[in-house]
């Protein structure tokens, strides 16, 4: 009886040494969050124009078994590096942007979007032959009901970036990252940010790391002001030795990058996590995995903490994930910014991540919304 108890005991023992490893002090995150006006982060990378169309279903076709649709409107958001700039923009931060649009109606869009929001657009690069890519996703329902999105078409440019147009990024995202305390990488596949261009921009804005002898890891950090943090859809393992400090992939990209599956599979999740830190050379990593939350490897980290696990906040019936992972990075890195740890700045990613998927469309947290969830979470845990 007894030995049947001590056995019931020990997952839960376990449980709670899991939950006491992973957690933060919420008074300190909100000190973080009240900080983030002060800061200034710089983003680099592809930027996609999101499209909803809203349509009726109207019947099915005569002609084929497809539904036939009566367009209701059409709603754009900045989306891909677009939208982790937006959301910084709403979080209070002073925001600059680095990368490529076309001189075409979507390129137009995003940037009189900027503009609405006082974000300062003179680093990102107008070309007049380029398209700029635009991902429309079409959303049907009849008259009394919630939409569904049906069918989603994306619009990409045929050619890569030139050379010109390449080292166009290049001269405006090593002045403007000389500006930030932050610097985000959003490599979507399209051209603008390259592991290339993140060798470059590490060796340019860490002079004073370099130089600080015997100082330690952590206050060179401090001094330097300045990390790169990186989300690569297609190519994470080509940012190996390219100077960024953290990373955050989702699962699916972690599985893609190693060829390998994680599913409910927690070892395997580890054996990655470690792996990708040390080929890549990460001072941490933060993997988006879903209804099961976050995992936040730590360089250095071994044995239990080798990953700390962080259950997800709200519901886990999101009502649209639609760039959801462009809202984690930029609430990381911003928390970065603002003094945070890497597990406190992945808690507050989480919180992010949590609120802006129960908006609909390509949607941003607000500073406001943040502070509201960390006080409502205190007051709960009293």
């Amino acid at each position: 009886m007894k030995a049947n108890q001590r056995r019931q005991k020990q997952p839960l023992a376990a449980a709670q040494d899991v939950a006491r490893e992973s957690s933060v002090d919420l008074s300190r995150l909100l000190d973080v969050v009240a900080a983030f006006p002060k800061q200034t982060i710089c983003v680099v990378g592809d930027f996609v124009l999101d499209e909803f169309a809203s349509c009726e279903i109207s019947r099915v076709s005569r002609e084929a078994p497809v539904l036939i649709l009566r367009h209701r409107r059409t709603e754009a958001y900045p989306g891909g590096a677009a939208n982790a700039v937006n959301n910084i923009a709403d979080l209070g931060a002073r925001v600059v942007p680095v990368g490529v649009v076309g001189a075409d109606e979507g390129g137009q869009a995003l940037l009189a979007h900027f503009r609405r929001k006082h974000v300062n657009t003179s680093g990102i690069v107008t070309l007049r032959d380029r398209l700029t890519p635009t991902k429309t996703r079409f959303l049907a329902g009849w008259t009394h009901t919630t939409e569904q999105q049906v069918l989603r078409v994306d619009r990409e440019p045929a050619a890569t970036l030139s050379a010109a147009a390449q080292a166009a990024v290049e001269h405006r995202a090593q002045r403007l990252a000389k500006q930030a305390d932050a610097v985000l990488l959003s490599d979507y596949g399209l051209g603008a940010a390259t592991p290339t261009l993140a060798r470059e921009l590490g060796a340019a804005t860490r002079p004073l790391a370099r130089n600080l002898g015997a100082a330690t890891p952590s206050l060179s950090r401090r001094l330097s002001a300045k990390r790169i943090v990186l989300d690569s859809r297609y190519r994470l393992r080509e940012y190996a030795a390219a100077g960024v400090a953290a990373a955050t992939p989702n699962e699916a990209e972690m599985e893609a990058a190693y060829q390998e599956q994680i599913g409910s599979n927690t070892g395997n999740l580890a054996k990655l996590g470690q792996r990708a830190l040390r080929e890549l050379g990460l001072e941490a990593l933060l993997v988006t995995r879903g209804k099961d939350g976050m995992a936040v490897f730590e360089k250095g980290a071994r044995g239990k903490q080798a990953a700390r696990h962080i259950p997800i906040y709200g519901s886990d019936a999101p009502v649209d994930v639609t760039g959801a992972g462009d809202t984690v990075i930029a609430v990381f890195t911003l928390a970065l910014a603002a003094g945070a740890s890497y597990l406190e700045a992945a808690h507050l990613a989480n919180y992010g991540g949590g609120i802006v998927v129960m908006k609909r469309r390509t949607a941003t947290v607000t500073r406001a919304e943040l502070e509201a969830a960390l006080r409502r979470e205190a007051t709960a845990q009293r």
